[in-house]
Parts: structure tokens; sequence; C-alpha cells
């Protein structure tokens, strides 16, 4: 398992990931994503390489 970090200055709240893995992230008050559970490995990696900004990172 993977805690993962969204950088919210970076992130643009285009909800890629958030529609990824709803389970994982979800959006904030600022509409952003934000992590709210721990991912295994294989996803955490999947929706890192996917965000357009690169404003995910694994903990």
């Amino acid at each position: 398992m993977k805690k993962i970090k969204v950088n919210q200055d970076a992130c643009i709240g285009c909800g890629l990931c958030i529609g990824m893995h709803p389970e994982a992230l979800a959006f904030n008050d600022e509409s952003k994503a934000n992590a709210i559970a721990e991912m295994e490995d294989d996803a955490a990696d999947e929706v890192i390489a996917s965000c357009p900004v690169a404003a995910i990172e694994a903990e």
C-alpha cells in the first residue's frame, strides 16, 4: 500500500485521478483533488503517472 499526496498548488482540479480511483481521491472545498485513503501500489503508480500536471506523488 502507498500513501499518496496531492500538491494543492500544482493541482488544476481536472478530476482524472478521482475518476480513476474515487475510493482513494476526492475533491476538496477548493475543487482540487485530495487523497482520502491509501492505495494499492499498482493503482498509486497508475494515478501518479496519469496526472497531467504531475501533482500527485507517493509519500
